[in-house]
């Protein structure tokens, strides 16, 4: 997807997938329209493969959604690869799940999904931002609602909280616990945004339960597995 730019186009919808360094907000799922930056109109390209790269961000600058060029270090693009890096470790928590069969896996493509729309509110600065482009990413309660109710699920499934756990119990929890460590480093990162009002808060507030629900899915995934969690142990003596 890197290496498109968003056309100034009719759009249905709220965004669903962005680039987390060049922050150019395409979606393929919802027929968005979308031309190789540099590319020719003329007749025979409309079929050709569009190339990955358009050496736009060379001198270190990118693109938010709403058309600014900022440095690549901005909080903006910090704050989206970081998300991306988050999406990328849900990813292969998913697949040592979906391995030993959890029936939560659905649970983790949806959260993928929504992670894009997450992208998509945070490459869209208020402060930069018409109507229209508040409009299409604007991000809801709802997914908040869904991780809320997912994690008072499986924490009625789960033995009493005792001990402090350790990353443990199995490919599963311990990839859960990992990508629940990078969502923490997310939400960091876009708290400042939206404290400055550039993103929705819904958006921090999401992250902020989306660790939780993977700390309780690792312990979840353990226990399914039967595997043991470690417990953390006072190393030093007084």
């Amino acid at each position: 997807m890197a290496g498109f730019i968003l056309r100034r186009l009719p759009l249905r919808g709220a965004l669903s997938s962005y680039t987390a360094e060049k922050a150019l907000c395409v979606s393929w799922n919802r027929g968005l329209s979308v031309k190789e930056e540099g590319s020719s109109d003329k007749p025979g390209r409309a079929n050709a493969s569009p190339k990955i790269y358009t050496r736009t961000g060379d001198k270190g600058f990118s693109s938010t959604f709403t058309g600014e060029r900022r440095p690549k270090e901005d909080q903006v693009f910090e704050a989206l690869g970081t998300a991306d890096e988050l999406t990328s470790a849900i990813g292969l928590a998913r697949e040592f799940c979906a391995e030993q069969g959890h029936t939560f896996v659905g649970e983790l493509d949806k959260i993928q999904s929504v992670l894009q729309d997450v992208g998509s509110n945070i490459a869209t600065p208020v402060s930069s931002a018409r109507d229209s482009h508040i409009k299409k990413t604007r991000f809801s309660e709802k997914p908040v609602s869904d991780l809320e109710h997912w994690i008072d699920k499986y924490t009625d499934q789960l033995p009493l909280l005792t001990n402090f756990i350790l990353p443990s119990g199995g490919k599963s929890s311990a990839t859960l616990h990992l990508a629940r460590a990078v969502c923490r480093r997310a939400e960091r990162s876009v708290a400042p945004i939206v404290r400055a009002g550039e993103a929705d808060p819904s958006v921090a507030k999401y992250l902020n339960r989306l660790s939780d629900y993977l700390f309780t899915l690792a312990r979840f995934a353990a226990m399914k597995e039967g595997k043991e969690e470690m417990v953390y142990r006072r190393t030093v003596e007084e």
